[in-house]
């Protein structure tokens, strides 16, 4: 991987926007920069009877639009710098599908791989104590993320609400249905990706019935992306990989197996009829459809030359570098950014929120009716400003997503 700042990404594909857009200094450096950082430090009772003191941070980026939202990431290379990043992201991404929310983001530096279940909640309960007063169903919602589960959020949840007295499950979502999680919200991300990746088809006269997909990451959304992909779009999955490696048959896997002995013994390892493939192969191969689904920065200038997929449909968070996108796009790879591609995640978070707060839930059936339109009015949306502008996706939706942040804090008076 690249050692680049997250951060200094972030800003360099925000900096191209606001250039091209023609934006005046003032709201060009508002948005260059999270308005709010916290940083909190959270010691934490361990079932050893000892203490461990873990940092924990919430970036809330910009709200303009509305709430801030944005997921909880618990990962041990997190930092700052990652946070706002994602803060950023999550603040086009909220535009780019046209929600009346702001970007924010969140996490805690920590391998939650050697936490008990008692450590992480009270590790989750810890995080709620130490930055409650900046929640809040009209100030900040966080939601899950990487290595962040609809059983942390209830403890969050239960934490926030304890603190105040009074019922709020608005200001935490991706809860389990139980305690009022959305109908929807665990395929969301990877349905919201398999929507806009059926309208990139159409556009380029490919019908994906038959044709193949390789999946980069196989966790929560590479999981559902193959099973979605190959149910909605009638695509066949070759290859898939995790942190360990990956499997390969160009005769096809049958995602529901797959996924289940994933989940069963953890790795996609020795999966029958298949042949080991690293992740960097499987980048490589050649396939209509490739879904990067893990951590960011694995589609950089010395790799990029090198895939061969007619779409790339980012899932993971920041998975393609600034020069890998240029190389991309003089091969004619056609790119469905990150903050489009995977935004089904926050729209269904958002119909949660919804659904919270006047108390009142919808069917399976209406939540995917619900993110099929805002998926596909912003992909025409993204789409038909690359064709008026002559850019690639990626430029097209900064474009579209800054515009909207930038008009709502001059409306605001902020500059």
């Amino acid at each position: 991987m690249a050692n680049i700042n997250p951060f200094a990404m972030a800003q360099q594909q925000l900096d191209t926007a606001a250039a091209k857009l023609g934006l005046e200094p003032a709201v060009h450096e508002l948005l260059r920069w999270p308005m709010k950082e916290i940083k909190v430090l959270l010691p934490v009772r361990m079932d050893d009877g000892s203490t461990r003191v873990f940092h924990g941070y919430r970036v809330q980026y910009n709200g303009a639009l509305g709430p801030t939202k944005g997921g909880l990431r618990w990962h041990p290379d997190e930092t700052i710098d990652t946070v706002r990043a994602l803060g950023a992201w999550m603040t086009w991404k909220t535009s780019v599908v046209d929600l009346p929310l702001g970007g924010g983001k969140g996490g805690v530096t920590c391998n939650p791989k050697e936490l008990s279940e008692t450590e992480k909640e009270r590790l989750a309960r810890a995080y709620i104590r130490a930055v409650a007063e900046h929640l809040g169903v009209m100030r900040d919602v966080p939601a899950p993320d990487v290595y962040t589960t609809p059983q942390i959020m209830s403890w969050m949840m239960d934490e926030y609400e304890t603190i105040l007295g009074e019922h709020h499950p608005g200001v935490i979502t991706g809860k389990p249905l139980a305690i009022g999680g959305s109908a929807g919200r665990v395929d969301a991300t990877s349905r919201g990706g398999v929507y806009v990746a059926r309208e990139a088809a159409k556009k380029l006269n490919i019908d994906l019935t038959g044709k193949t997909m390789a999946i980069q990451g196989f966790g929560n959304a590479g999981q559902y992306a193959a099973l979605l992909g190959q149910k909605l779009l009638g695509l066949k999955l070759i290859a898939a990989s995790d942190s360990k490696g990956g499997v390969y048959s160009e005769n096809g896997i049958d995602p529901e197996a797959l996924v289940k002995y994933k989940l069963q013994t953890g790795t996609l390892q020795g999966f029958p009829v298949t042949d080991a493939i690293s992740n960097e192969e499987l980048l490589q191969l050649e396939t209509t459809v490739l879904f990067p689904s893990a951590l960011e920065q694995v589609i950089t200038e010395q790799n990029a030359d090198k895939l061969k997929c007619k779409i790339l449909c980012e899932l993971a968070n920041g998975p393609t570098t600034p020069e890998a996108d240029d190389i991309l796009d003089q091969n004619g790879v056609f790119v469905l950014p990150d903050f489009l591609a995977n935004a089904g995640g926050v729209t269904v978070s958002y119909f949660e929120q919804v659904q919270n707060t006047y108390n009142f839930y919808w069917e399976l059936d209406e939540v995917y009716k619900r993110l099929d339109l805002k998926m596909t009015h912003a992909f025409e949306n993204v789409y038909g400003m690359s064709q008026q502008e002559n850019v690639n996706m990626r430029q097209a939706a900064y474009l579209v997503a800054v515009a909207r942040v930038a008009e709502a804090c001059r409306l605001r008076g902020w500059v």
